[in-house]
C-alpha cells in the first residue's frame, strides 16, 4: 500500500531535503510540496495525502493555526509538525489543535518513516528528547518559577523592540543587519511564544509580561 506525502514549508531546501529522506522507500510517495498555508489549503483536495509535514513556522498563517483548520476538513488526514522549536508549549499548543507528532527538522530518514508510520497506526510520535521534556515539566521537574517565565532569544527580544518601535520588517532588517525573512521568522516565533495573533497582541502580551525595555 503506497502512503501519500504532502509537505508544507515555505524554505524550497527543507522541501526538497524531505523529499531525498524519503525518496529510497518505494512505498511512500510525495504528492505535494508546498511553500504557504495558502497553496496547502487550495492543494490538499486534490493530492489527498495520508500525511501532512507541516512546518509551524509558515509565512501567512502558523502551523498551529493552520493544523486545526485543516483537521476540519480532512479529519482523517494525519499531521507531523515540524520545527526548528524544541520548546514544550509550542508541542503542547500544536498537539491540542489536533496534530498527531512532533519532530524537529534535523530529524533523519529512519526517525521520520517511523513517525509517519506510527500516525497512520493512530498513535502519536514525539522525538524521545521532546517526549523528555514533556515529561520533566509534567512532574516539576523544572523550578516552579520558570514554568510561567516566557523566555526569549536576544534576536527576538531585538525584533521585539523593532515592533514596539513601529517600524516595517523592511526597517527592522536594515536596523539589525539580518534578512526580512528573519524578522518575519523571528516575529512569527513570538507570536507562537506569547500567543498573540497580530502586532499588536505581541505588544499587549509583551508590556504584560514586562518583556519591553520602554
Amino acid at each position: 500500500m503506497i502512503t501519500k506525502i504532502a509537505i508544507t514549508d515555505d524554505h524550497e531546501m527543507i522541501r526538497n531535503g524531505i523529499d531525498s529522506l524519503l525518496e529510497n522507500y518505494p512505498d511512500i510517495l510525495i504528492v505535494g510540496k508546498y511553500k504557504n498555508a495558502e497553496d496547502t489549503i487550495l492543494a490538499l483536495k486534490e493530492s489527498q495525502p495520508n500525511v501532512l509535514l507541516l512546518d509551524i513556522n509558515l509565512p501567512d498563517i502558523n502551523g498551529i493555526d493552520l493544523c486545526k483548520v485543516l483537521l476540519k476538513s480532512y479529519a482523517k488526514l494525519k499531521i507531523i509538525a515540524l520545527s526548528n522549536f524544541d520548546e514544550t508549549s509550542f508541542v503542547k499548543r500544536i498537539l491540542a489543535n489536533g496534530a498527531h507528532g512532533y519532530l524537529l527538522k534535523n530529524t533523519n530518514s529512519e526517525e521520520l518513516v517511523e513517525a509517519i508510520q506510527t500516525v497512520l497506526k493512530g498513535e502519536q510520535f514525539i522525538q524521545k528528547d521532546i517526549q523528555k521534556k514533556l515529561f520533566n515539566r509534567s512532574i516539576g521537574q523544572q523550578k516552579k518559577t520558570s514554568l510561567n517565565v516566557i523566555k526569549l532569544t536576544q534576536r527576538e527580544k531585538e525584533v521585539l523592540q523593532c515592533i514596539y518601535e513601529e517600524l516595517t520588517t523592511q526597517e527592522a532588517a536594515k536596523k539589525l543587519f539580518i534578512s526580512p525573512k528573519t524578522v518575519e521568522t523571528h516575529r512569527a516565533s513570538l507570536m507562537i511564544k506569547l500567543e498573540a495573533k497580530n502586532s499588536v497582541g505581541i505588544i499587549k502580551k509583551a508590556l504584560e509580561k514586562q518583556l519591553l525595555q520602554i
